[in-house]
């Protein structure tokens, strides 16, 4: 009897144990699969983030353009009045500036979202030309009295 009840003992402890393995085995499967979904989802987001920074930026970018080619328009009616020799300097400017504001519209138009990194350096080296371009159109209206 004693013998007996050892074994049912031995018996009940050993299919219990396996049933805690399956079902730890389950439970982490689980774990896993919820994880795979968190790290899916966690992409998707980061994926729609740069693309909604892409688009802000070429929104925010375009506006600067424009800005500058408003500026040299109103740029262009100021200088209709001066004299011939300073006028034929101003225009020369003028066309350069309105050159490079076109290929920073061309450039900020076909830039193509290829991945984190290239954005990245996209978005500096624009942001700089941007920036000195800006510079010079407003650097237009300063006369350089000697």
């Amino acid at each position: 009897m004693f013998t007996l009840a050892i074994t049912a003992l031995i018996a009940g402890t050993m299919s219990t144990g396996c049933q805690s393995s399956a079902k730890k085995v389950e439970n982490a499967q689980e774990n896993v699969q919820d994880a795979n979904n968190n790290v899916v989802e966690a992409n998707q987001e980061l994926t729609q983030a740069r693309i909604d920074s892409v688009v802000q930026f070429k929104k925010e970018s375009a506006e600067k353009i424009s800005a500058n080619e408003k500026y040299i328009a109103e740029f262009k009616l100021k200088i209709a009045k001066e004299k011939k020799e300073s006028k034929a300097l101003y225009e020369q400017k003028i066309a350069a500036l309105e050159q490079k504001n076109t290929e920073m519209k061309k450039k900020l138009d076909e830039f193509n979202d290829d991945g984190k990194d290239k954005w990245q350096s996209f978005k500096t080296e624009f942001n700089h030309d941007m920036d000195e371009l800006g510079k010079a159109v407003k650097d237009l209206s300063i006369k350089n009295v000697k």
